[in-house]
């Protein structure tokens, strides 16, 4: 089994058909998407139109989470740009949108070999599987990380919020992070507003032979599609969205 794991679209519609050619190009033979859909970025609808047009599981992040009950929101300590932009993305979006919102799933467990479900199960989530708000990095102590954990082991332990990939070793399993296909951050945490690098986000998970493996990749994007979207929408600091888009020159 080659599975796609794609996190964090964001409403960046650019970057996810990016992302989507890449693994039509990788023969992956099923995809999963692990939450944060719609919000933050200019293109919310047609965001949610090609992810029902894949038809593929789909967790519930915290921002999916928002547009369906606003009240969390509030209860979340967001920036208020992050309030005005879900505000937004509300208003755009139909009933039938948020009814397919609601079909998204807390997690979902997949065994990659039926002949050795122990070895090749692998847990899928958005923040943990506590909380879709846990922060994991490579830096979680053991011992708060065990918390978020609450319980769940697999092989492979898959998620994103973080928006920075990741692959960390905890206790004999692989603990993923996919990254972020419309907005992967240069760091978190960030104060003010994040820097977002100039390409898209995903992982692949392969299980050949009773091997077991992982691949990070990165995406070229077009800069100048995804600035044009923003440019074009209504979306609310569209230019600051902009301005925080690394270019290559600026990374290192």
């Amino acid at each position: 089994m080659r599975l796609a794991l794609i996190s964090d679209i964001h409403g960046n519609l650019v970057s996810l058909d990016a992302v989507l050619q890449d693994i039509r190009l990788e023969g992956v033979e099923q995809i999963i998407f692990l939450g944060d859909a719609a919000t933050l970025g200019p293109q919310p609808r047609e965001v949610l139109a090609r992810l029902q047009e894949l038809n593929c599981p789909c967790i519930m992040g915290n921002h999916d989470a928002f547009l369906l009950n606003p009240a969390l929101l509030s209860e979340y300590d967001a920036q208020p740009w992050v309030h005005e932009a879900v505000i937004w993305c509300q208003m755009q979006l139909t009933p039938t949108d948020l009814d397919y919102l609601r079909t998204f799933q807390i997690m979902l467990e997949v065994t990659l070999d039926p002949d050795q479900p122990l070895a090749s199960k692998m847990l899928c989530f958005h923040g943990s599987p506590r909380s879709y708000l846990d922060i994991i990095v490579a830096t979680t102590p053991k011992k708060k990380l065990r918390k978020m954990l609450n319980g769940h082991k697999a092989a492979v332990l898959i998620g994103g919020h973080s928006h920075v990939q990741m692959l960390r070793q905890h206790n004999g399993a692989m603990l993923i992070n996919a990254g972020s296909v419309g907005m992967p951050f240069k760091k978190t945490p960030f104060k003010g507003t994040p820097r977002i690098l100039p390409w898209a986000e995903y992982a692949i998970v392969s299980w050949r032979n009773g091997v077991l493996s992982v691949t990070l990749r990165r995406v070229p994007v077009s800069l100048e599609a995804i600035h044009a979207t923003a440019r074009a929408s209504e979306m609310p600091d569209r230019q600051e969205w902009v301005n925080n888009w690394q270019l290559p020159h600026q990374l290192w």
